[in-house]
């Protein structure tokens, strides 16, 4: 009876959560007559009392048939894939070199990194747009990629990692036995951080496939333009095609969505690592 009151107050809170996802889903299916005619599914005749015949796919086939919406979500599968599995590796070895190695300057190179967390991002679209542009990367795949590989949130996170979850006994004695520094990293340092891994790869995949602004600023060519920027281009000047724009949205929460419910326990124990010792 005491888990009864609990569960459902977090019975409740889930469907109110959901309550956004339902909305958006009927948005997508219904013509814009419809769009404002009903909350949810346009009201009729039909089984529920619902008009099952106002009911069409057709947003979905015009984004894969007309608008080459496939080609975006390779886009940002790609973009966020890689740049995600690349930041992660270098952060992890940031923060290990941070944490377990002794060398001059570590204190600096520390307190840089802090100071880098403070500095809003928006504050470097203009340093970063001018860099690339002397670069000769404006409107590459590098020049999405390599900005965004170590991130000075994700390098102390790290280091906060390895200074709790790997122990400096553990590592002596790997190196005692013989084992080289790329073969200690990949073999006995990771693992002991795999939660942190799934979390941070978690984190920076979906800061990557929602990434709105950045891809405008580099990127020139609409070809090359991620799902979150495609999705935007859907506004039309004089009209509004809602239950397209809906349509669109769907389809780039999905595969997120999908991610997130794959690595949620690595995402939680990620969080939680390091806050009960023992």
């Amino acid at each position: 009876m005491k888990k009864i009151l609990p569960y459902s107050v977090l019975l409740i809170l889930a469907l109110v959560t959901l309550v956004p996802f339902a909305y958006l889903l009927c948005a997508s299916v219904k013509t814009n007559d419809d769009f404002f005619s009903a909350l949810f599914l346009p009201a009729g005749d039909g089984l529920l009392g619902i008009a099952w015949d106002h009911i069409t796919v057709g947003h979905y086939a015009r984004l894969f048939t007309q608008m080459s919406f496939f080609r975006h979500i390779v886009n940002s599968f790609f973009f966020a894939s890689v740049i995600s599995v690349l930041a992660t590796l270098c952060c992890a070895m940031g923060g290990y070199a941070l944490a377990k190695f002794r060398f001059q300057g570590r204190a600096m190179v520390t307190n840089l990194v802090l100071i880098a967390l403070i500095i809003p991002g928006a504050l470097l679209l203009a340093p970063s747009y001018q860099l690339l542009f002397r670069l000769g990367l404006l409107d590459t795949l590098a020049g999405m990629i390599l900005p965004a590989l170590a991130p000075a949130f994700g390098v102390y996170l790290f280091r906060q990692a390895m200074i709790s979850s790997v122990p400096n006994e553990l590592l002596e004695a790997a190196r005692i036995d013989g084992c080289g520094e790329v073969h200690l990293f990949f073999s006995i340092v990771l693992p002991l951080v795999r939660p942190m891994l799934g979390a941070f790869l978690l984190i920076t995949f979906l800061g990557t496939w929602n990434n709105f602004i950045g891809p405008q600023i580099v990127l020139q060519t609409p070809e090359r333009f991620p799902l979150a920027v495609a999705v935007a281009q859907l506004r039309g000047v004089y009209s509004q095609d809602y239950g397209l724009i809906m349509a669109g949205t769907m389809i780039s929460i999905v595969p997120v969505l999908g991610l997130f419910l794959l690595l949620q326990k690595e995402f939680i124990a990620g969080l939680t690592s390091g806050a009960v010792k023992g």
